[in-house]
């Protein structure tokens, strides 16, 4: 489980809740109407923005982005040495059998395809045209809950709209313009909440979390052309990890590519 985002979400619906008991009574915040128009306009468009198949991906998406880191860095790294310690002492074909048994789809076909004897230049066209439909597939998803935060606040606006007909329906009627701009009022609130504190946050998530996937699936790559040039172990065990390195701080300047340089030089 992804403790961020659980931590996350708890802790911002304790304060709200607690930021609204300090001030009063919490149940006066509840409105089933309110609701229904804000969750009920939002799936509504989401189901008219999308295919029903791709509106039944939401569950899977939210087991995504409240589910932990689904590759080990340090184990694929460990594994891919592994490989080409093994290669280096056996051959490649020597690596079919373990191939066939990893869990982890995007290396089995990498692995399979190098012991196939595919052409390097091949097997990273492969495995980089995966990459992209991943990504894409990825995207989708994303878009998905960004729409919903923006559907959301909207359909908190109709509600208002809603609310005020009523108030103004009832103005001669005390109690019934009480009710009116309680609708009114909730459904902005509620439709600014689930945007910024559940859809926008999920989306943002979603998109951490595949940046992760696809970074790992380029060492993956880095590390199967490597074994398959026949590169030593510790080589490759070094270009990995420099190549780990310098993603998160890519932007603060050219020392870890250096460092990969260095290991490729060295290797030649």
């Amino acid at each position: 489980m992804d403790l961020g985002t659980i931590i996350g979400l708890l802790v911002g619906i304790l304060l709200i809740t607690g930021a609204i008991a300090l001030e009063g009574e919490v149940t006066i915040y509840f409105s089933l109407t309110s609701l229904m128009i804000v969750l009920g306009g939002t799936t509504a468009a989401t189901m008219v923005s999308y295919s029903l198949g791709e509106v039944k991906n939401v569950f899977s998406l939210l087991r995504v982005a409240f589910g932990g880191q689904e590759a080990n860095p340090d184990g694929i790294t460990n594994s891919l040495v592994d490989f080409a310690e093994k290669a280096r002492r056996e051959g490649l074909l020597a690596l079919e059998e373990e191939a066939g048994e990893l869990d982890n789809e995007f290396l089995r076909k990498g692995i399979q395809l190098v012991v196939d004897g595919t052409d390097p230049q091949l097997v990273r066209n492969i495995l980089e045209t995966k990459i992209t439909f991943i990504e894409d597939r990825h995207r989708q998803g994303q878009e998905m809950f960004q729409n919903m935060g923006t559907f959301s606040p909207a359909f908190g606006m109709i509600g208002t709209l809603i609310g005020l007909i009523r108030m103004l329906v009832d103005l001669e009627d005390p109690e019934g313009v009480g009710i009116g701009m309680a609708t009114a009022l909730l459904t902005t609130l509620y439709g600014t909440l689930f945007a910024n504190l559940i859809f926008l946050p999920i989306a943002g998530k979603l998109k951490a979390k595949s940046e992760e996937e696809i970074l790992m699936k380029e060492v993956m790559i880095e590390g199967i052309l490597s074994i398959q040039a026949g590169e030593n172990p510790r080589i490759v065990e070094e270009k990995l990890q420099a190549f780990l390195s310098k993603a998160p701080e890519e932007s603060a300047g050219g020392e870890d590519e250096e460092d990969l340089e260095m290991v490729v030089d060295s290797n030649v």
